[in-house]
């Protein structure tokens, strides 16, 4: 029996630990593990999900140890995969590891097995890899004893792929320091043909097996409701019939959390799922879900990969996703061990004023990026990002993502205390950036076409994936006709509605200063003297809520007109206000007076809802703090913390009228503006107030951003 067959019955043998007596390996399977183990090749698979691409890993881990190999080193995106992994390859008595940011206090000792011969898989997330202690303590130790380096979620290593990830691209410097003839098998179910060419090439001389990507589990289907509350009621009445359990997406955290809390009121054992819960929550509601003690879990985009439940039975998306490679994935976590599946696409309106927002997260323009390197130049010690907001005018996330794809360029490097700059030329890909944002727009015109298309449905996904295989599925709603409802009862509707119209956002209070505004010749620092903050505030709703948010982006958004208060939003804000003077968390004590901000951009709006405010309260109208300074042209009040309080710290002067009329007072003042943004020019303006004689400052707004 010669070597390869031999491979292929302990490889068989293997699976049947994995997955059981009856396993047998797929074709482009056995591929993959016979150019891994005997060949030690570089290998890219793009399989459709539930296709088995961690099987391919597992098997060539367990014959690579046999072999003597050093432990595999897998790289995941997500802690929920981490997880999952972890799980699965215990099942085949594969000893496997993590070491991510959630288990700080187990690194030491996950590092010392590792480094004994007792760990078999070693999963890492992409940003460990540029973490300073672990990449200069570990990682060249890693690299050398490496048996096989896994790259999971590969389209993250291309920016032309819709979930591009700069850490992803520090696997270049990973895959030099590997020892010669390391093995390297890279996976994804979602790469066009540009992502997995481009991922290819990143690699090296890779085998690139690529099969069809049809799912003949899931039935695709779209539901047309005029609003998102026809869209809650529709959920609330037909959740239930949904077929085991499953995951409703929505498109911000706002829309989990209002859609988890409705669905609970209509008495579904449901839990949210968001980059903003704690780790233990999330760890708590992947549970849930896994031992379907939850109908659904009501998800952002943070469990749009490495979620394992082989049964989940629906994806449900309230609100689109700005790219149908990127739809495609999130679907794929359902039907992979059931017949049937439902996925169900309902769009709104409010969808593309969302995907707007995150494309404004990109890379930012070269200036920017120039004005970032000069500054890590110009210091004679390594910068934080908190430092480095108060001398770049960019917000936190973005600055983050531009030093990531700087540091994998070679122009900065991460160190401990924060970032230096290399002195290494640097070159703003600029026709490249245009070319990926070009590319972004088309996925997202695709995405409006398949919501509309009365093609198949599946076969037009396939088609976005460059899938060569892609024909009519004969299954989804455009195949073979719809098979849900999309009435809802007039009771559902009226739930829904009084759902979304609930009022009242709390503003919290800015209590300290950005870091590092004394460089900046802004001479504050610190904690904000309890004397001159701002107390507790309230904004309507929030401009990303389900209900009200599209009616407040008419309002505040970059390009609405000024105008007047409308009587319904006016009667929200009367609503909000009762609610905070007599609610579960009401105002210390009844304003007595109520104070405008001086508006650049909609002067009639904020007098007309300050003025109203004041008629209807019984409250007299004080004046209004005017602006002594404007704004650069084009900046647009979107900077960073440290730079907005720079342009505003002497903005805002309170005339001497108002002044006279804050010095008799005994209660506090209803501080009122359009929009809450950062909350810098509610807390300026309260600082001016406050000195001025206000005795307290509770900020009102119409919109809270975000």
């Amino acid at each position: 029996m010669d070597e390869r067959a031999v491979t292929r019955d302990q490889a068989e043998e293997v699976l049947r630990a994995l997955a059981g007596p009856g396993a047998s390996l797929r074709p482009d399977q056995w591929r993959a593990i016979e150019a891994l183990v005997i060949d030690r090749r570089r290998v890219l698979c793009v399989q459709r999900t539930g296709w088995g691409k961690s099987a391919v890993y597992f098997v060539a881990t367990a014959l690579l140890r046999r072999a003597g190999a050093g432990p595999t080193v897998i790289v995941s995106p997500l802690l929920a995969l981490m997880r999952n992994q972890v799980d699965a390859a215990a099942r085949a008595g594969i000893v496997a590891r993590t070491i991510n940011s959630a288990n700080l206090e187990e690194w030491e000792q996950i590092t010392a097995e590792v480094h004994a011969g007792e760990v078999d898989v070693l999963l890492i997330s992409p940003e460990r890899l540029n973490n300073p202690d672990f990449r200069d303590g570990v990682l060249p130790k890693l690299a050398a004893t490496t048996g096989l380096l896994v790259v999971d979620e590969a389209h993250c290593v291309s920016d032309w792929g819709h979930d591009f990830r700069p850490d992803y691209r520090r696997l270049r410097t990973l895959l030099d320091e590997l020892s010669s003839g390391t093995p390297v098998l890279a996976t994804t179910a979602t790469a066009n043909t540009r992502v997995t060419t481009d991922v290819a090439e990143q690699l090296g001389d890779a085998l690139v097996l690529r099969g069809t990507l049809d799912r003949e589990s899931l039935r695709l289907g779209v539901l047309g409701l005029p609003d998102a509350a026809h869209r809650l009621a529709w959920l609330a009445e037909h959740l239930a019939d949904l077929p085991g359990s499953g995951i409703v997406y929505t498109l911000t955290v706002a829309g989990a959390q209002e859609t988890t809390a409705f669905l609970r009121a209509r008495g579904y054992p449901v839990a949210s799922y968001t980059g903003q819960a704690e780790d233990a929550d999330r760890r708590a509601a992947e549970a849930d879900l896994l031992d379907n003690r939850i109908k659904a879990l009501v998800a952002t985009s943070a469990l749009g990969m490495g979620f394992d439940k082989p049964d989940l039975g629906f994806v449900v998306h309230l609100g689109a996703p700005s790219s149908p490679i990127a739809y495609y994935q999130q679907v794929g976590r359902a039907g992979r061990a059931v017949r049937s599946a439902d996925v169900l696409l309902l769009p709104g309106r409010e969808d593309e004023a969302i995907w707007r927002y995150f494309a404004a997260l990109g890379f930012p323009p070269e200036e920017q990026v120039r004005s970032t390197l000069n500054a890590l130049e110009s210091s004679d010690r390594p910068l934080s990002t908190p430092a480095l907001e108060a001398r770049v005018d960019l917000r936190r996330n973005r600055l983050e993502l531009m030093l990531k794809v700087l540091d994998v360029d070679g122009a900065v490097r991460r160190v401990r205390g924060g970032w230096v700059a290399t002195g290494e030329p640097w070159r703003h890909d600029t026709a490249r950036y245009e070319r990926v944002a070009a590319a972004r727009a088309d996925e997202q015109a695709a995405m409006r076409e398949y919501a509309t298309t009365g093609a198949c449905r599946m076969e037009y996904l396939r088609r976005c994936l460059d899938d060569p295989a892609a024909a009519p599925c004969g299954r989804c709603d455009n195949c073979a006709g719809t098979w849900y409802p999309t009435a809802v009862s007039a009771e559902a509707l009226s739930a829904a509605q009084a759902h979304l119209g609930r009022v009242g956002v709390t503003v919290a209070p800015r209590q300290l200063w950005p870091t590092g505004l004394p460089a900046i010749g802004v001479p504050l620092s610190g904690r904000i003297p309890a004397d001159e903050q701002a107390g507790p505030g309230r904004a309507l709703a929030r401009l990303s809520d389900l209900g009200w948010g599209e009616r407040l982006r008419r309002l505040v958004g970059d390009d609405a007109p000024d105008a007047p208060v409308p009587d319904d939003v006016f009667a929200g804000v009367v609503r909000a206000l009762a609610d905070w003077a007599r609610g579960d968390d009401p105002w210390p004590a009844r304003p007595v007076g109520v104070v405008t901000v001086a508006s650049r951009r909609r002067p009639e709006l904020v007098h007309d809802l300050g003025a109203r405010i004041s008629a209807t309260g019984r409250l007299p109208l004080l004046g209004t703090v005017s602006r002594v300074r404007g704004e650069p042209d084009g900046w647009g009040g979107r900077g960073n913390s440290a730079q907005r309080v720079r342009l505003l710290h002497d903005a805002f002067a309170v005339p001497d009228d108002l002044a006279a009329r804050l010095a008799g007072l005994d209660g506090p003042v209803l501080l009122v503006d359009d929009l809450v943004d950062s909350g810098w020019t509610m807390a300026i303006v309260a600082q001016a107030l406050r000195r001025a004689g206000a005795p307290a400052v509770f900020p009102l707004a119409l919109a809270l951003a975000g």
